[in-house]
């Protein structure tokens, strides 16, 4: 990624990405929630652009992201203030 995508996705700025980015960014969002939900539509949107295979897998990665940030809260590991609680991305 460059550091311009970077930056637009701390900021919440994701109106530039193509769909099927946007719509792996809304789920790892809500994974990231707790308890965590992917809707009935996210879930819809993701199918429009994956298969159910790959959505394991990036469901997979997605979560053991989350669990890696959690588990790093216990020993004050750092984000690099790459983590804004409230941050969301809203449905385009």
């Amino acid at each position: 990624m460059s550091d311009e995508e970077i930056t637009a996705i701390r900021e919440a700025r994701i109106e530039g990405f193509p769909p099927a980015e946007v719509a792996l960014l809304r789920m790892a969002d809500a994974l990231a929630d707790t308890p965590s939900n992917v809707s009935d539509e996210l879930y819809a949107e993701l199918r429009r652009h994956f298969s159910e295979e790959q959505l394991i897998e990036l469901t997979a990665t997605a979560t053991l992201e989350n669990f890696r940030a959690r588990y790093n809260r216990v020993f004050d590991v750092g984000s690099d203030d790459l983590y804004r609680k409230g941050l969301r991305f809203k449905h385009q």
